[in-house]
């Protein structure tokens, strides 16, 4: 999130985060560049009217780079030429302050549903099935309860299975950062998951690698 008004910045950190996102804030056009070279978001929220470089500076500098992720613009501005300006900018969208947080949490996701299409959605271990678009998950074709945490966790695991993932590696991608989390978190919810996926009667494992970190194993049955 690309935001320079405190007020502001606050409310839609807040917002997004009790959806569940990891959400990384910057206050100008420069440091979301940085940030965009140093690290792999999945969406970004910016707002036009920026410090150093406009938000449709940003858009187009994000392209230029490469860079495919959804980009909402999200402004004051609501003229139709502003709204042209951004789509061609590269921006994905375009939202008009004032706005609900849940109008840019619905927005977020959309944009997410339109870039998984295409793509799978559904990965599956043993008999623990994962909808990545629904964010859902089953055992046997039964409900898993698991939070968002939770969730992303277990995906990232299961993508990588039986690959071993390292706790940086789970940091950055479910918490959005290795540098800011202290690394027992991952070792927290790797038990909460362990003793879901217990309770649910599944045929795979999350194994510790000592010294290293997790891998999401299927069970030989005898």
């Amino acid at each position: 999130m690309v935001e320079d008004d405190p007020e502001m910045r606050a409310l839609v950190e807040r917002g997004l985060t009790g959806e569940g996102h990891a959400v990384t804030v910057v206050t100008d056009g420069i440091a979301a560049l940085v940030a965009a070279r140093s690290h792999s978001f999945d969406a970004a929220a910016i707002d036009v009217m920026l410090p150093e470089m406009t938000g449709f500076e940003v858009c187009r500098r994000l392209r230029e780079m490469g860079l495919d992720l959804p980009v909402i613009l999200v402004t004051a501005r609501d003229a139709v030429d502003d709204r042209v300006f951004g789509l061609d900018s590269g921006a994905d969208d375009y939202l008009t302050k004032p706005f609900a947080i849940a109008e840019l949490n619905a927005r977020i996701r959309a944009q997410l549903r339109r870039r998984a299409a295409g793509t799978a959605t559904v990965v599956e271990v043993g008999t623990v099935r994962l909808d990545t678009v629904a964010v859902r998950a089953a055992v046997r074709g039964r409900d898993l309860p698991l939070s968002v945490k939770e969730f992303s966790l277990l995906r990232f695991l299961a993508q990588g299975s039986p690959a071993v993932r390292t706790r940086a590696e789970v940091l950055d991608e479910v918490w959005g950062s290795a540098e800011h989390f202290d690394p027992t978190i991952v070792d927290q919810y790797v038990s909460y998951v362990r003793k879901k996926l217990q309770a649910a009667d599944a045929d795979v494992v999350i194994r510790t690698v000592r010294g290293v970190g997790y891998a999401l194993e299927v069970v030989p049955t005898s």
